[in-house]
């Protein structure tokens, strides 16, 4: 546990990537298994998540990123895009994934495919894309601790434009949004902020025991 304190003390959200450093296949693959296992309400991670690696198509999001230069510098850019309505449909197939993974039967596990279908199926349609866009963030939260035991450095970005980011990259389609992008590489020795100290609120104001 001291070694995950210590790799989130030395984590921060680089500004400045040095373009020459890539991720390697392995280590992507680790990260990759880290969004795969992040805990998601209901287990139904209603998202996909979007590797870009294409240049041409990373120089196309960057203006739409408050042309930032972690879009087309970093290693990787990873989009976080989520479902933006729930469907019956997405629970079967949830369903069907658990039926066979654990040797289940549908009938054993139709109570709570039906009390799913009962709490987010009917839900507004706004309230479907805000609980689906929460979602993410929970599997960002994974991919920030795996990538810091792993020292490779990861910006979470809210600083875009989702509108355009679903029009660059098709999200409307496929009935997604643009909810979190992430650029993830390998600090530039040149970025000061590495030496920042970090700045968070101390325990007695943080938290609070009742």
């Amino acid at each position: 546990m001291n070694t995950f304190i210590e790799n989130q003390k030395w984590r921060y959200a680089t500004k400045k990537f040095d373009a020459t450093k890539k991720i390697t296949a392995e280590d992507l693959t680790t990260l990759k298994e880290a969004i795969q296992l992040s805990t998601s309400s209901y287990g139904l991670q209603p998202y996909q998540v979007f590797i870009i690696e294409n240049p041409e198509l990373r120089a196309k999001l960057q203006p739409v990123s408050w042309g930032q230069s972690q879009i087309v510098e970093a290693s990787h850019l990873i989009v976080f895009a989520n479902f933006t309505d729930v469907t019956e449909n997405h629970i079967d197939s949830y369903v069907a994934n658990m039926v066979q993974t654990r040797g289940l039967t549908i009938e054993d596990i139709k109570p709570y495919a039906d009390f799913m279908k009962s709490k987010l199926v009917n839900l507004p349609a706004e309230a479907k894309t805000v609980w689906t866009s929460k979602q993410t963030y929970l599997a960002l939260g994974n991919l920030l601790n795996a990538a810091a035991e792993l020292k490779i450095d990861v910006t979470p970005m809210e600083g875009f434009e989702p509108e355009k980011y679903n029009e660059i990259l098709g999200f409307n389609a496929l009935g997604l949004n643009a909810s979190l992008v992430a650029t993830l590489g390998y600090r530039h020795e040149e970025d000061a902020t590495q030496h920042y100290a970090k700045v968070r609120k101390p325990n007695e104001e943080l938290f609070i025991t009742l």
